[in-house]
């Protein structure tokens, strides 16, 4: 029974990696998931942002307990590991399973949170006591959450509960949140033929990245931000003409790696000298728990054009003067992140550039500042800033019923007590409860690892204990 469930699961986790799902791009598997839930049997329900909606009646007997909602969404970062060739938008997640994880083959996994979601499938079609049941499946979530924003209210305000599958630690059960906002910086470029006649290709490498709510805290490196840093340093030795800047591949990853074209009149042996001085410069802040970093500099062909000597001072003031990593921590829960941002996301092509900041925080009014914030350095800097979406917090329930289920049930059937902890994450339960303050949420989910990154693995042994603790729960809720 135990390996009936976990192949099952895993069953529906295939359909879903082999359908192109990144963020923002999450038709095709919206479609199929519709078609899927009504060839199932169910009542299915695609909205005009494509979240999926499916109702289960109550089993025999249980008709009049409270409606229980299972929600995952559908998106993921997809992301592939330098060198490797993977358009996300065509092509499929190649899974690659040990007797301990499921990885993918150079990409990340899209467990976060298509294992929520393959979950709920299993539960939906298996679960044989308990009261109605629905499974809200959202888009975008990575991006913006606008699938939870635009989720008609009515789906859930008929409901009790929620249990929402997208945490990353089976033995811990999520009672709160972080809010975020969406900045974004943006410049005009002007560029000029280079002065300097030697360019060069340098790369920052190696860096662990990260999930920017979970991994905020470990204080890890941003590669963004340290080869900002390493042009100032070069600035101070000779002529520093950029071509083009690029880092990070998604706002709520912390960026593993970044990379720049320059032309300068630096010679070779004197650029490698300050590159070592930054190297170590960088392990002497985060080697100890970032060790890996590598910088690769490599000669290549004069440019026609640089950006003007004007445009590289204000993005390199923008990169280095704004705020990435811990900002503040908790002073009601000891350990806990309370305030972060994190510098996301460089792009650059011939007349733009583009910059991704993404701050978040358990005081709602201190995501407010970081806007503030941004339209004052983006003045500053010359550059325009815009403020996105908006995320709100979500406080815990002291008085919670399923989270003292859930706990109550993972206890019998583990033997050991389960954590319960506030996160410095976004999730999509603050929007469901500014539609509905009186659903009872909680967040559970299997045992990931380096979620957002080429790295990422789940840990298959958490999956059959996930499914049969939100089995058991539904089965109580059933019964109240």
């Amino acid at each position: 029974m135990i390996m009936e469930i976990l192949e099952s699961v895993l069953d529906e986790f295939k359909k879903l990696a082999a359908i192109p799902r990144a963020n923002g791009h999450e038709k095709a598997v919206s479609d199929f998931l519709k078609q899927y839930l009504t060839d199932a049997g169910f009542t299915v329900v695609q909205d005009a942002k494509n979240n999926i909606i499916a109702d289960k009646p109550a089993s025999k007997g249980h008709e009049n307990a409270p409606r229980t909602i299972l929600q995952g969404h559908m998106d993921m970062v997809a992301v592939g590991a330098e060198g490797v060739d993977y358009d996300p938008l065509t092509d499929p997640i190649k899974l690659v399973r040990t007797e301990k994880y499921l990885e993918a083959e150079g990409t990340s996994l899209g467990a976060d949170d298509g294992i929520g979601v393959a979950e709920g499938l299993y539960l939906m079609k298996h679960a044989k006591e308990h009261g109605p049941l629905r499974l809200i499946v959202t888009t975008d979530e990575e991006r913006g959450m606008s699938g939870a924003i635009a989720l008609d209210a009515k789906y859930l305000t008929d409901a009790q509960f929620l249990i929402n599958c997208d945490s990353e630690n089976y033995d811990e059960v999520t009672v709160g949140s972080a809010g975020s906002v969406d900045l974004t910086f943006e410049r005009t470029l002007k560029r000029v033929e280079p002065q300097a006649k030697t360019a060069y290709k340098l790369a920052v490498k190696g860096l662990l990245g990260g999930h920017s709510g979970e991994r905020i805290g470990d204080g890890r490196g941003n590669a963004i931000r340290t080869l900002a840093l390493i042009l100032l340093a070069l600035q101070q030795q000779g002529a520093v003409e950029v071509v083009d800047f690029h880092g990070g591949k998604a706002h709520n990853a912390i960026p593993e790696a970044a990379e720049t074209t320059f032309a300068t009149d630096i010679e070779k042996d004197a650029l490698s000298k300050i590159l070592s001085a930054e190297k170590e410069k960088f392990l002497a802040i985060y080697g100890s728990v970032d060790p890996g970093i590598e910088l690769v500099l490599e000669e290549v062909e004069l440019p026609e054009a640089v950006l003007v000597a004007g445009d590289t001072k204000r993005l390199l003031r923008l990169l280095t003067v704004m705020h990435t990593g811990v900002y503040a921590m908790s002073t009601v829960i000891p350990g806990l992140v309370e305030t972060s941002a994190n510098l996301g996301v460089v792009k650059m092509d011939e007349e733009t550039v583009h910059v991704e900041l993404f701050p978040r925080s358990a005081v709602d009014g201190k995501v407010d500042e970081f806007a503030l914030y941004a339209k004052e350095i983006a003045e500053l800097t010359g550059f325009t800033a815009l403020v996105g979406t908006k995320s709100p917090g979500w406080k815990e329930n002291k008085d919670s019923r399923l989270a003292k289920l859930i706990t109550e049930t993972f206890e019998e059937q583990n033997g050991r007590p389960m954590k319960v902890e506030t996160i410095h994450a976004g999730l999509e339960c603050g929007f469901h409860f500014s539609k509905n303050p009186k659903l009872d949420m909680v967040s559970i989910g299997v045992t990931t690892q380096d979620i957002h990154s080429p790295n990422e693995k789940l840990v298959l042994a958490t999956v059959e204990p996930q499914v049969k603790l939100i089995d058991a729960t539904l089965k109580k809720i059933a019964n109240l």
